[in-house]
């Protein structure tokens, strides 16, 4: 038999139920659903990186020749270097 939820009074009383509950005694876990929410955007934040001035025409150049602004191209590259460096130290 599992615990009820109960009713909470404000956000604040619900976090600090659930802070403190073990959710297995309320939920059945087995009966969850995947939620998928497709327009949900990740968060991001503004940084400054100095690059030298030839790096930075190279990385335009490279971006023209694939028709994509050189900000993304440099995120492209990031993350796939990113992936790459997490699956080595996982093997």
């Amino acid at each position: 038999m599992r615990k009820r939820i109960p009713k909470f009074k404000s956000e604040d009383k619900e976090r600090e139920y659930w802070a403190k509950q073990d959710s297995t005694e309320v939920l059945d876990w087995k009966k969850a659903k995947k939620v998928i929410l497709p327009n949900l955007k990740p968060s991001v934040k503004t940084i400054s990186l100095r690059l030298p001035e030839s790096m930075l025409e190279e990385l335009k150049l490279l971006a023209n020749k694939r028709d994509v602004p050189y900000q993304s191209l440099l995120k492209i590259f990031l993350s796939e270097r990113i992936d790459e460096e997490l699956h080595l130290t996982k093997a």
